[in-house]
């Protein structure tokens, strides 16, 4: 399902996570950042499945296997514990009970609007699709018994496994995808998805109230259902396979086609088919789940789940007391080595499908100024930060692409490096003069920043001070607002923000709307026409190879537009107490996946 991310704001998501997306398409998490959906692109985690039939889902290249390799070194891996024995009691005694820790959701556990990665870990505990994300970053069945492809790319044919139910023990039938397919497609929807953009024959008319129904989706029987699109896309599968499915009984009570409200009105009130099932919200608490016994892969082995607010402050010493089982923890040296010395831990570290940026608000005018984002760029020291947070964990990054997707590139792409003469000659050019006072001043307005920054969080600790000494010698002041993670996410939503940092979480294709002219996830206001059509040129081409050509074009002009301060790709490291077996994490998957399959003594 196309994704405005993914604020898995990793939305950032802050880092995503964009998250997030931001919009992020498609959102995983973290810790210094929070992160926008966890991802950013089209689908939760729109990653490739193995089919390649005519559309060529972009399956991974052996190319791309090794760039994903030596993306990862010795640092990267599984470190176990050396003395699982010495667990707290506090943990050891919880026999039935996983607590995991994480930066607070927002509560919107909607497959339709759940947009930060936590309301995503908690969307995937509770949902499911056809097709789900595998560790390799591929796609394999999950509610599907079988796609079958046309030759021609046009037509999917989805065949539900039999038997399956709704945690209510009500029935599972395609007739509840095509109503999922309908609040997606509908006129009045809002939410983070795009799933217009697939082109399923009859979508348009629908979403303009010209049609009741969709003219391309058509169900053949209670388990098997129809799809037609207008043109083949490289990820059309993807986009349709990850949808999730709803029980049209209860989602659809209060729905009427052009008015999504009713189905609003359920977002913190959610009943789906996956591996758990929603039994508390407490608001910046915790968030309480049971095992479905219903699930069609076999009850989860782990009777509750509890996803337990916690802080950067408070994340390890929680770890350390048994109060929390896991945790995604800032990766630095530092927490590294008092992670393993605690000896009940088994330590993952690998590398992030995603990355930390700060924002630009281009609804305003100077934000609007290329030589204004290019200064602010070549003023920052983001190489300072990112050592100063993250140590060789991380690495500075000039384009929106992590190191282990195949579409990543390094030609020609301008590095920024810290340069004060430079950013200062730039903010001269673009008419920004330097007045009595020391601070720029044009039109009679003052270079001022306010910058909405994320409470608590190791990078914004160390970017904050950095970026106000850094712009202040350029002659721009620069304020900061502390706010929690979720109240900077609705400052984003509604455009009342100047600049702000967050991460975005990446699906496997390089596919968004991210940075498309009035794009689902485009929260901003960027519009490149050359960005617009390369975006378009890269969805409707099938051949990889071509696609990463495409794509390397895409980055390099991103690269020289910015259209936000691109600022590290890091590491994810998620310490689990070594009691906790079956967890099997990888760059494209996270935890809340494989829910089900963890495992506590009895």
């Amino acid at each position: 399902m196309k994704r405005k991310l993914s604020i898995f704001l990793l939305t950032l998501a802050m880092f995503g996570g964009l998250l997030a997306g931001c919009g992020g398409g498609d959102e995983k998490t973290a810790d210094p950042a929070p992160t926008e959906q966890g991802t950013q692109n089209k689908t939760d985690d729109s990653k490739k499945t193995d089919d390649t039939a005519k559309t060529d889902d972009t399956a991974k290249t052996d190319d791309a296997k090794k760039d994903d390799a030596a993306a990862t070194d010795q640092n990267d891996g599984i470190f176990p514990a050396t003395d699982p024995a010495s667990s707290p009691a506090l943990a050891t005694n919880r026999k039935d009970t996983l607590i995991v820790g994480m930066t607070a959701p927002k509560g919107i556990f909607s497959p339709f609007y759940g947009e930060t990665a936590y309301d995503q870990y908690v969307v995937k505990a509770l949902f499911s699709s056809f097709l789900e994300v595998q560790k390799d970053g591929t796609y394999d069945n999950s509610l599907a018994d079988k796609v079958d492809v046309s030759d021609d790319g046009l037509k999917y044919t989805f065949h539900l496994k039999p038997g399956v139910k709704y945690s209510d023990g009500t029935p599972v039938t395609v007739k509840d995808y095509v109503f999922a397919l309908k609040v997606l497609l509908d006129g009045s929807y809002d939410g983070p998805s795009d799933l217009l953009s697939d082109k399923i024959k009859g979508a348009q008319e629908y979403h303009d109230g010209k049609a009741k129904d969709i003219s391309g989706v058509k169900v053949i029987d209670d388990n098997t259902v129809e799809v037609t699109v207008l043109e083949p896309q490289a990820i059309t599968k993807i986009d349709l396979g990850t949808v999730y499915l709803v029980p049209e009984a209860y989602y659809g009570k209060g729905y009427k086609q052009g008015n999504v409200e009713s189905i609003k009105a359920l977002n913190n009130k959610p009943i789906g088919s996956g591996q758990y099932v929603l039994t508390k919200y407490a608001p910046g608490q915790e968030v309480d789940l049971t095992a479905n016994p219903n699930y069609f892969k076999g009850a989860p082995k782990i009777k509750n789940v509890v996803f337990k607010t916690t802080t950067e402050e408070t994340k390890m010493a929680m770890l350390q007391s048994g109060e929390t089982d896991m945790d995604m923890v800032t990766v630095s040296e530092d927490n590294v080595e008092e992670l393993k010395s605690y000896g009940f831990l088994d330590v993952n570290i690998f590398p992030t499908n995603g990355y930390g940026y700060v924002q630009f608000n281009h609804k305003l005018k100077k934000y609007q100024d290329l030589k204004v984002r290019q200064a602010l760029v070549y003023g920052l020291n983001r190489a300072e930060v990112v050592e100063g947070v993250f140590g060789k964990y991380a690495d500075v990054i000039n384009i929106p692409q992590s190191k282990v997707s195949w579409a990543y590139t390094d030609e020609n792409i301008e590095k920024y490096e810290f340069n004060l003469d430079k950013a200062k000659q730039l903010l001269d050019e673009a008419g920004w003069k330097v007045g009595s006072d020391g601070i720029r001043e044009k039109d009679g307005e003052k270079f001022k920043i306010n910058f909405s920054a994320t409470a608590e969080t190791s990078v914004v600790d160390a970017l904050i001070p950095i970026m106000t000494q850094n712009y202040k010698e350029l002659g721009i002041a620069l304020t900061s607002e502390m706010l929690d993670f979720n109240a900077v996410m609705d400052k984003k939503d509604k455009g009342d923000y100047d600049m702000f940092f967050a991460a975005w979480g990446l699906s496997a294709d390089p596919d968004t709307t991210i940075f498309i002219t009035n794009g689902a996830q485009n929260k901003m206001g960027y519009s490149n026409k050359k960005v617009d059509e390369l975006m378009e040129k890269g969805k409707v081409e099938l051949d990889t190879n071509k696609r990463k050509e495409i794509y390397k074009e895409l980055y390099q002009e991103l690269n020289h537009d910015l259209p936000m301060i691109f600022m590290y790709q890091r590491r994810d490291m998620w310490p689990i107490n070594a009691r906790v077996k079956g967890f099997d994490l990888s760059p494209y998957k996270d935890f809340s996946y494989g829910l089900y399959n963890a495992e506590l003594p009895q």
